[in-house]
Order: structure tokens, then C-alpha cells, then sequence
């Protein structure tokens, strides 16, 4: 039997043209003279739909396209994702469901039975876990078919209560078809592989593995879809952040089954494993701008901008330019995503700013080849000053004058963004995120966050690592102090604790959720420790305002992380 994976990028309620996309696949694939198609969860709609579920409109919308769907699967076996109505009363309306489809009809249905509700997921608040588990017959071969999650609970310390797999197995399967909408992040991108390998060996049997790729306005999706024999060697691996197709024949897995040895050691898995992985708080900035991570997050962040513009119907992008390396970073970014012609970039330099600044900002854009202008803000500066003269008085400059220049520079970026049709990109890191370092409706702003999931040194990582080829961003941007430029001499580390530090802090506490007394036992200074944490509790009102952010860890801020506004913990 020869089966085909079509790893797609879905467009979340574009029904038309996710369905364009999976007849194409299924032409394709009868070309190629498959038996059976696959594609990712949820594929019917996108994956997440979230609230989208509760409209009848839009399961309508599902079944209408799964009719049109099946009609292609005529001489094929096509598997696809989309949510399934209960017909019970009792419980969730909905089901997340994997549909076969064959002779032009619905042949079977497999309900996923655990249902994630943590980190950015929420599916138990919109669907009902399967409680029936039944293999499906499809020319000759029992396939045991489940969805995403249905294959992560092995392990010491399961999550869930029960394992479909260990009903199905009794059942006497073939192979294993998992289909699936795993998130990458960096933190994350092993374990996928290592749990199919985990469950082919416990179970015996070979495992197609379809996974989605794209991103979904926060969520990026890398692919990476796989086969595995039943003895735990990869047999073929599909592209990263990229669609990809692939056709792999079973026969063939199940003939060389005999001349390989199986793996012995079967890897642990329990729900910790979703959290980062590194112990030695001495590793901790290693581990997080290494060369492999580093690399996957450029691609990642790529194709997060690049989806979030194409997916809303944009094509520019606008940013300040500061000369600095978190603008710097951003830039190149978006340059590589969108074209470079496609990126704007605004210097505003202020009284405080250095010529310095300026001439890095521009050999910056030169090295990119994006257009750029230079918008002082000295006269909005003055003006705003002069007319809060009667309501300040004589009161000693501080804070507000400071945060009034980059909410001067928002309304400019956003001022010019709304002229043209442009999309504001947002520079802020995760390091200034989770301390505050940051102005509302100044630098925050913008429509999404290209690094508010990117602590500080892994920016700087991003910056050499864009430049492995040659120098892109100015070697400057890369070495001067980082400075927010709002006061005469004004450094970061006059406000926050050196990044090299505060990120091996922030990376325990909000990655790791390791409390106060865990980070002290590590050797890491109290008062340190307890300023830190502070900082980043008494600032969730400020990240609650905030735009979408990319996700590339396995916490971000946003709705991966839901702390209270008003809480008192730690702050």
C-alpha cells in the first residue's frame, strides 16, 4: 500500500481555499498512483479555530467541504481533519475527528480522546473526548488512527488517564496514522520525534505521522512530518517550515522489518517534558543561543511574519529604526519574509539620540536595500512639552518626558502605517516584555511582535547568526550598549540587571516556573532574584495590552501564559 503525506499550510475559515489545497494533494497523489492520502488535524477549517466552533455556521461550512472533498476520493483513501458534530447530548457538541474517506463516502471516523488544555491550548472547552476506539479497514490493512495529542501519553507521570493506543493495539492494527497540529518551539522540536519512536516501539507497529505547517497569527506550525518503522528508524522525514509531500510504500516498511534490530531503549516521556529542558542554570545562555536553536527561530519568526501579512491580506510592513540591535534584528527579518522593497524603515532621532544611532540605522537599510525616512521628532517633542507646561509646572524631568518621545514616535509610525497601508512590526524582546522595560502606546505598539518571545542574548545570537555570511547588520549595532536613547547617557543596564543575567533568571522562572526559593538554591543572588520576579509580576498589565507574539518557546507571553492582572504573588 503506497500512502501518501501532504503537509499543507491551512488558512483558519478559509474553507475554499484549504479545500483547493487538499484536492490538489489528492490529484496529485492519485498520480503518483497512491492508496491513501494524508492530512494534518483540523484540516477541513485550520488549525486553531477557538471560538469559531461555537457558530453553526461554521461546522456547516466543515461538512460542506468534506462532501465536496469526498467526491475526490474515489480510487483514493483520503484522511482529513475537521470537527464532527455529537450526536449525543450529553457532553461537548463537537468532536475533533479524523475523517477516511473512500468510494465517495465517509468510511470512518476516529474522535481524539485527549484533548491538551494547557500552555495555548484549549480544546477541552470546545470539544468532547472520543470514548469509543476501533481500528479502520482500508484494503486489507487495519489502521489504528488517532489525532495529535492521542500519542503523547507514555511515560512515569501521564497526563491523561487513559491511552487510545492501549485499546486499539488489542485490536490487532497494522500500522499507526497519527495526525496532528504541533506547535514548534525550540524547546520542543525533539520530543516529536522521540514520541513516535516511543510508541512504534512500544506498539510494534510503523507510524505515519503528518504534522501542520504555517503560522496562525501567534502559533507557528514547522512541519517536519515522518515515517517510522516498527523498530524506530526514521524511513522518511519531511521538510521543516516549508509544505511538503511525500509518498512512502508499507509493503516495503514491513519487508525490511526483518533485517533491522530493534531499538531497546524505549524514551520516557511524562508531562513535564513540555517545558525546557536544561537543568544547569550555568547552560542556560548556551543552551538558548546555540547555533541549532538559533536557526530554527530565524525560520520560525520568517514564516511567522510572512504568514501573519499574507494570511490578513498585507503586504508592507513599517518599523522605527533606532540603530539599535532589537530594530536591526526585526528589519532583516521582516526583509527576508515580505521582500525588501515591502519594509519600511523610520528613523525619528530625538534630542537624546546619537549621530551614531542615525548612521547605523541607514548603512542598516543600505545593507538591505529597504526603503527608509528620517522623521525627526524634535518639533512634536517640543510641542507636547510646551503644551503639558501648565499641567507639569516646574516639576524635575523624568519618566514622562521620557516615555513621551517614544509615544510620540508610536503615533508617527502608526500616523504613517494608516496612510499607506502598512502593518506595524513591534521590536520589543522578551527580556524588556518581562520586565516592563517598555512604553504603552510608545514602543509597544504595533500589530505583532516579531521578538516578544526572543530573550535579549538570543536576539544578539539572531544578529551574528544573520550575519554568518557577511555583515548585514552593522558590526556597531551588534557592540554598543543597548540604550532606549530617551536621557543624556541612558543605558539598559542603568534599569535592568546585565541581560546575560537576567535572562538565565527570566528563563527559569517563566520557561521552567521555578519559584524563588528554587532559583536562590542555584546560587543565584537573592536580592537579584527577587527584583527580577518582581518586575515581571508587577508588569502583566502592560504585556495584557500588548499585540500578538510569535511563539518560539514553550512559554510565551500572550495565550500561552495566563496570570492574573491584579495578583499579588511575587510582586
Amino acid at each position: 500500500m503506497k500512502i501518501a503525506i501532504a503537509q499543507q499550510n491551512y488558512h483558519i475559515g478559509n474553507f475554499e481555499d484549504n479545500t483547493r489545497k487538499i484536492m490538489g494533494a489528492i490529484q496529485y497523489a492519485k498520480s503518483r498512483k497512491a492508496d491513501l492520502v494524508i492530512f494534518s488535524e483540523l484540516s477541513i477549517c485550520g488549525y486553531p479555530p477557538r471560538d469559531f466552533l461555537e457558530f453553526d455556521d461554521f461546522i456547516n461550512e466543515c461538512y460542506k467541504a468534506i462532501d465536496i472533498i469526498k467526491e475526490q476520493a474515489d480510487t483514493i483513501g483520503v484522511i482529513i481533519g475537521s470537527p464532527q458534530r455529537n450526536p449525543q447530548k450529553e457532553g461537548k457538541d463537537l468532536f475533533n475527528a479524523a475523517w477516511l474517506l473512500y468510494d465517495k463516502k465517509i468510511v470512518g471516523v476516529a474522535h481524539k480522546t485527549l484533548l491538551p488544555n494547557y500552555d495555548v491550548f484549549d480544546e477541552y472547552r470546545y470539544f468532547e473526548p472520543g470514548f469509543e476506539w476501533n481500528v479502520l479497514e482500508f484494503k486489507g490493512k487495519k489502521i489504528a488512527l488517532t489525532v495529535c495529542e492521542d500519542i503523547w501519553n507514555l511515560g512515569d507521570n501521564p497526563l491523561y488517564r487513559q491511552c487510545p493506543m492501549d485499546v486499539l493495539i488489542t485490536q490487532q492494527p497494522d500500522l499507526m496514522i497519527n495526525i496532528s497540529a504541533s506547535p514548534f518551539d525550540y524547546d520542543h522540536d525533539q520530543d516529536r520525534e522521540e514520541i513516535v519512536r516511543a510508541n512504534v516501539l512500544k506498539y510494534g507497529l510503523p507510524m505515519f505521522y503528518c504534522n501542520a505547517i504555517g503560522s496562525q497569527t501567534e502559533l507557528v506550525f514547522d512541519g517536519g512530518s515522518l515515517v517510522m518503522d516498527a523498530n524506530g528508524q526514521i524511513v522518511k522525514e519531511m521538510k521543516y517550515f516549508e509544505e511538503d509531500f511525500a509518498i512512502v510504500n508499507l509493503d516495503e516498511i514491513e519487508v525490511q522489518k526483518a533485517k533491522r534490530k530493534p531499538l531497546k531503549a524505549v524514551p520516557e516521556f511524562d508531562k513535564d517534558m513540555r517545558v525546557g529542558k536544561v537543568e544547569d542554570p550555568e547552560k542556560i545562555i548556551e543552551y538558548l543561543t546555540s547555533d541549532e536553536n538559533i536557526g530554527q527561530i530565524k525560520e520560525a519568526l520568517i514564516l511567522g511574519i510572512r504568514d501573519y501579512f499574507r494570511k490578513m491580506g498585507f503586504t508592507k510592513a513599517i518599523l522605527g529604526s533606532s540603530g539599535g540591535i532589537d530594530s536591526a534584528v526585526t528589519q532583516a527579518l521582516a526583509t527576508r519574509a515580505l521582500g525588501r522593497e515591502n519594509v519600511r524603515a523610520i528613523l525619528m532621532p530625538s534630542h537624546f539620540s546619537t549621530s551614531h544611532s542615525v548612521e547605523d540605522a541607514e548603512q542598516l537599510s543600505r545593507n538591505l536595500g529597504n526603503p527608509y525616512d528620517i522623521v525627526p521628532i524634535k518639533n512634536v517633542y517640543d510641542a507636547l512639552l510646551h503644551t503639558l507646561k501648565p499641567v507639569f509646572g516646574d516639576l524635575p524631568f523624568g519618566l514622562a518626558e521620557e516615555n513621551l518621545q517614544s509615544r510620540a514616535r508610536g503615533n508617527l509610525l502608526m500616523g504613517i502605517a494608516n496612510k499607506f497601508g502598512y502593518i506595524l512590526l513591534n521590536t520589543s524582546n522578551k527580556s524588556e516584555l518581562s520586565t516592563g522595560y517598555g512604553t504603552l502606546y510608545g514602543d509597544m505598539a504595533g500589530g505583532i511582535s516579531v521578538l516578544g518571545d526572543v530573550y535579549k542574548m538570543q536576539v544578539y545570537a539572531l544578529a551574528n547568526y544573520l550575519n554568518r555570511n557577511g555583515e548585514i547588520i552593522p558590526e556597531n549595532i551588534i557592540t554598543k550598549p543597548p540604550s532606549a536613547e530617551l536621557r543624556p547617557e541612558q543605558k539598559d543596564s542603568d534599569s535592568l540587571p546585565d541581560y546575560s543575567v537576567l535572562d538565565k533568571v527570566l528563563y527559569q522562572y517563566i520557561e521552567k516556573r521555578k519559584g524563588p526559593k528554587e532559583l536562590i538554591a542555584m546560587g543565584i543572588d537573592e536580592t537579584l532574584v527577587k527584583r527580577v520576579l518582581k518586575m515581571v509580576n508587577s508588569n502583566e498589565y502592560k504585556r495584557n495590552q500588548f499585540c500578538p507574539i510569535i511563539r518560539v518557546s514553550c512559554k510565551a507571553f500572550g495565550v500561552g501564559r495566563r496570570v492574573p492582572i491584579v495578583g499579588k504573588y511575587l510582586s
